[in-house]
C-alpha cells in the first residue's frame, strides 16, 4: 500500500503526486509498488526493500545524496489474553524533496503522524519529521515497557495463587520480549550516535536539541528495559525455586505416609505366617490391632517432631 501525504496550511492531507515536500508512506508494499515509487522518484529500490526484511539490523547508509536509516520499531500482538511485544524495522529515506518511510505492518508509530496526532509536524521539514519519527519511538518503547511491567506484576500475583506452569510460560514470554527490546534498543542507538555526527543536522540547532532527546529517552528505555529484565529474571527463579520446594515437601509427606502405612503391613505379615506366634488366645485381633495403633501414632509423633510431617 502507498499513501502520499502533504503538509497544507499546517494541515495534513493526502494527494496523488510525488511533489515536493511530500510523505511517501508504504506499507508492505508489492514489487510493483516498489519499481513505481522508485522509478518516480529515482530512489534504489533496495532502500525501499530494506525494511521487508524482519532480520534486518538499525543501521544507516548514503548513497548519491540518498540517506537510508534503519531502526527497529516495537509493535505488540494478542495472543490469547495476553500481549506479546516484539520489533520490526522501519526504514526512513531522506530524498532532496521527499521523505520516504517503508515498513511491513500499519499499526506503527507512524500512525500518530497519519491521524495528524502529531503537533508541529510538517512534511516539507525531512530532517525535523525524521527527528519526531525517532523521538516517537523511543517513546513508544517506554510505554510498552510499563505495560509488561503492568503484565509482570499481575501474573506475579496469579502465580501466589496457582503455581502452575502456565504463569511460568506467560513471563517467559515477557522476558522475550524484553530481550528483544534491548537488543534493538542498543542497535537504535548507534543509528542515533551516527545522526548526531551529520553535518545538515549540526546547522539546525533545534534539531540537535531533538535529537539529543531522543538519546536520552532510547538510553532511559534501554536502562528500563534492562531492569525489568533482571526483576522478571529473578522473579522466574524465586517462583522456580518455590515450586520446587513445594514439590520437595509433598514428597517428603507422601514419603511420611508411606511409612506410616507399612506399619500395619509389616504387622499383619508376621501373624499371617503359617508358624507358632505370641497373642494366639482369645481377643488377640483386638489387642494386635491396638499394638499396630500405638505403633504408628508412635512413628507419627516422631515423625512429626523431626519436621518429615
Amino acid at each position: 500500500m502507498i499513501e502520499v501525504f502533504k503538509t497544507v496550511d499546517n494541515k495534513l492531507v493526502i494527494t496523488d503526486t510525488f511533489e515536493d515536500g511530500v510523505w511517501v508512506n508504504m506499507t508492505n508494499p508489492s514489487e510493483e509498488e516498489i519499481s513505481k515509487v522508485s522509478s518516480s522518484l529515482n530512489v534504489e529500490a533496495d532502500f525501499l526493500r530494506a525494511a521487508l526484511d524482519e532480520e534486518e539490523r538499525a543501521r544507516t547508509e548514503t548513497d548519491e545524496g540518498q540517506t537510508l536509516i534503519v531502526v527497529d520499531t516495537p509493535i505488540v500482538e494478542s495472543e490469547g489474553q495476553m500481549n506479546l511485544y516484539y520489533t520490526i524495522p522501519l526504514a526512513i529515506i531522506i530524498l532532496k524533496h521527499t521523505i520516504i518511510t517503508v515498513c511491513l505492518y500499519e499499526d506503527t508509530i507512524l500512525n500518530d503522524f497519519r491521524h495528524n496526532k502529531v503537533k508541529s509536524f510538517l512534511t516539507q521539514y525531512k530532517t525535523r519529521f525524521v527527528l519526531q519519527i525517532l523521538y516517537r519511538n523511543a517513546v513508544r518503547y517506554l510505554q510498552y515497557l510499563k505495560h509488561i511491567d503492568k503484565m509482570s506484576n499481575k501474573i506475579e500475583q496469579d502465580l501466589h495463587k496457582s503455581m502452575k506452569n502456565k504463569e511460568l510460560i506467560q513471563m517467559l514470554k515477557l522476558e522475550k520480549s524484553l530481550v528483544y527490546f534491548s537488543t534493538s534498543l542498543k542497535s537504535n542507538e548507534v543509528v542515533l550516535e551516527k545522526l548526531l555526527r551529520l553535518e545538515h543536522i549540526k546547522k539546525y540547532p533545534d534539531d540537535t536539541e531533538l535529537l539529543e532527546d531522543v538519546i536520552v529517552e532510547n538510553k532511559q528505555a534501554i536502562e528500563m528495559a534492562n531492569i525489568y529484565s533482571s526483576i522478571l529474571t529473578g522473579t522466574m527463579d524465586a517462583f522456580a525455586s518455590v515450586i520446587s520446594n513445594n514439590l520437595n515437601i509433598v514428597m517428603k509427606f507422601l514419603t511420611s505416609v508411606t511409612i506410616v502405612m507399612a506399619i500395619p503391613t509389616l504387622i499383619s505379615s508376621f501373624f499371617g505366617m503359617n508358624v507358632p506366634l505370641p497373642l494366639g488366645g482369645p481377643g488377640s485381633f483386638w489387642t494386635i490391632v491396638v499394638i499396630t495403633l500405638a505403633v504408628c501414632i508412635v512413628t507419627g509423633f516422631v515423625l512429626y517432631r523431626k519436621k518429615l510431617f
